[in-house]
């Protein structure tokens, strides 16, 4: 079984093990148990939270992976530009904006903060990620601080 997995209890079945689709489904198909005020997909930003997430994911999201296992330099090379020209672009954005879809945090800030608490640990070392560091990177540092700072996040950390 993979991690994350949305389990049906009663069917003792998988209901899905793709993050992004299980975070889509936690922000709406539950809202009958949960806290309808809080909505991390919003319509109106919605077109921006999806180029978000088409920008993170390749880059450090999945970039630190095919960095890590690259067979050849020139792979490893490609990877590592990729997830570092990626960082500098948040960068960027996080120097106009508090957010990467503007105001408020959204699902594209989530993705992205669990990519960045990763970096940290893992990808800057084992991934050989290690051309900065995100502390190298003074609106991402910020940024990440301020997520982690938000009621359960550090307990889930």
């Amino acid at each position: 079984m993979t991690v994350p997995t949305l389990w049906d209890r009663e069917t003792k079945t998988v209901v899905n093990n793709e993050s992004s689709e299980i975070i889509r489904m936690l922000n709406s198909e539950f809202d009958e148990w949960g806290d309808t005020s809080l909505d991390i997909y919003p319509e109106n930003l919605s077109d921006e939270i999806d180029r978000n997430n088409d920008m993170v994911y390749p880059g450090p999201n999945n970039g630190v992976y095919q960095s890590g296992f690259a067979r050849t330099q020139e792979a490893y090379e490609e990877a590592v530009t990729r997830v570092f020209d990626t960082l500098d672009t948040m960068e960027g954005i996080l120097s106009r904006q508090r957010y990467l879809a503007g105001a408020q945090t959204t699902e594209a800030d989530w993705r992205a903060f669990a990519t960045l608490v990763h970096f940290y640990q893992v990808s800057h070392s084992l991934f050989k990620c290690n051309k900065k560091r995100i502390s190298d990177y003074c609106n991402l540092l910020n940024y990440s601080r301020e997520l982690y700072q938000y009621p359960g996040i550090a307990d889930t950390v």
